[in-house]
């Protein structure tokens, strides 16, 4: 019911960090990837360490929040690649300030990035999903999906956005074989977060509020994504499946 091989999946922002960490879990149950980014380099580095262990990857360098080069990209990718069978839209950024400092235009930016691209890879992947009448979307969402914190209030717009977009996406298309669901990752240790992790009056905080007292790895996101990309989860739609060591059920 995991297995995952035969079947090709795109991650976006997949370079580094979670969207690595999910793109090679996905290829560790057999899954041919396609590993998506801005930056040439990263990306070249990344596709170089999966092929290195083993994995059938391909790079797809378009940027994620322009729809013209999105449709093009998605165009391109099933004529000359292959069908996407599981979609991953990982890429996503944060931007911290208090509210009423932020600027527009970092607001702008956040959107575009975190809500837009969601929208633009979603729409033109499912169009070739409907044909098939089969497909899997993963939407990462965030427990800022549902909870807040300081100076992050775009993020949980953002984010909130993204879990109600997933909910929308599942009604739309469940209809056409495809399952939309959303995984929402806790506080994990990426590039991102090491300056919260070294940290150590917010690492004490954070893992006192963590039922299981400790920062996630990625690889703790793994199974979440291979069961949201394999037929276990067929019957599974319009579900947010939070992995955050219990944060968000607890006060």
């Amino acid at each position: 019911m995991f297995d995952l091989s035969g079947r090709r999946a795109l991650v976006t922002g997949s370079s580094t960090g979670i969207g690595y960490a999910l793109a090679k879990g996905l290829a560790g149950a057999g899954a041919e990837l396609i590993l998506n980014g801005r930056n040439a380099a990263r990306l070249a580095e990344a596709v170089g360490r999966l092929r290195d262990e083993g994995a059938t990857v391909h790079a797809a360098g378009f940027d994620v929040t322009s729809a013209d080069e999105v449709e093009k990209a998605i165009g391109d990718i099933e004529r000359e690649i292959g069908a996407i069978d599981i979609l991953v839209n990982n890429a996503g950024m944060q931007r911290r300030a208090p509210l009423e400092q932020f600027s527009h235009e970092q607001w702008q930016e956040l959107m575009k990035t975190n809500v837009d691209s969601v929208f633009l890879v979603g729409q033109a992947v499912a169009r070739h999903m409907i044909g098939r009448q089969r497909g899997k979307i993963i939407n990462i969402c965030s427990v800022q999906s549902e909870l807040g914190r300081p100076n992050i209030a775009a993020y949980t717009a953002s984010k909130g956005a993204v879990k109600m977009l997933t909910k929308g996406m599942a009604i739309d298309w469940g209809q056409h074989g495809i399952q939309v669901n959303g995984l929402g990752p806790g506080y994990f240790k990426t590039e991102l977060t090491e300056a919260l992790v070294k940290d150590e009056t917010f690492s004490k905080w954070l893992t006192g509020r963590t039922p299981s007292r400790r920062w996630g790895d990625v690889e703790d996101l793994v199974g979440a994504a291979v069961f949201l990309a394999s037929n276990a989860s067929n019957f599974v739609n319009g579900h947010i499946l939070y992995v955050d060591g219990g944060v968000t059920a607890t006060l």
